[in-house]
């Protein structure tokens, strides 16, 4: 099972759709999940196109109450436990960039807790958004992946992200791609 993987599309501000480059990406994944900042359902119905999408939102916000947005979700697939949420709060970060889950949890307890605690269930993938860096990394058996934004990574406007995350083999595996290179 394949899975689109975006986040801070922030549409209509930057656009009133993702960039075409985030459907030549997506295409053929059999879900999407959109880690927030998405600001209309518009977005949602034009990446519904490509694949069934659920999507996470802080609240307040104008998708708040479109039955594919919730606050924060655990979503069951293939066996694994995807947690999906905008803003990764948990203790310890104040905000999740590539290289700070490995110096905050040194030890697998910690982190596991924290998830769970944060989850309020186990996960064995983390998706989140908010932060515009792209990452994917495993740390105690757990993988993160951000998939940066599509129109503002690291907040500058230009092409940005998206991710695939592919659960077919023997753990879930993450790949960013960079939609300039699908120009």
């Amino acid at each position: 099972m394949k899975i689109g993987l975006i986040s801070d599309t922030h549409a209509p501000a930057l656009g009133v759709h993702p960039p075409i480059e985030v459907e030549r990406a997506l295409a053929g994944v059999d879900l999407i999940l959109h880690a927030g900042d998405i600001y209309s359902a518009d977005c949602l119905d034009w990446l519904e196109r490509l694949a069934p999408v659920i999507a996470v939102e802080v609240a307040p916000a104008p998708v708040i109450g479109d039955p594919r947005v919730a606050e924060r979700r655990v979503i069951s697939l293939k066996g694994y436990a995807v947690g999906l949420v905008h803003d990764l709060a948990i203790r310890g970060v104040d905000e999740v960039q590539p290289g700070h889950l490995a110096r905050a949890f040194p030890e697998p307890e910690r982190l596991h807790a924290s998830l769970h605690q944060f989850f309020e269930a186990p996960v064995d993938v983390v998706v989140f958004g908010h932060t515009h860096y792209a990452l994917a990394e495993r740390h105690h058996g757990v993988l993160f992946v951000n998939p940066g934004s599509p129109t503002l990574p690291r907040q500058t406007r230009r092409l940005g992200q998206v991710a695939i995350l592919d659960l077919s083999g023997p753990a879930p595996e993450a790949e960013i791609i960079e939609l300039s290179t699908l120009v």
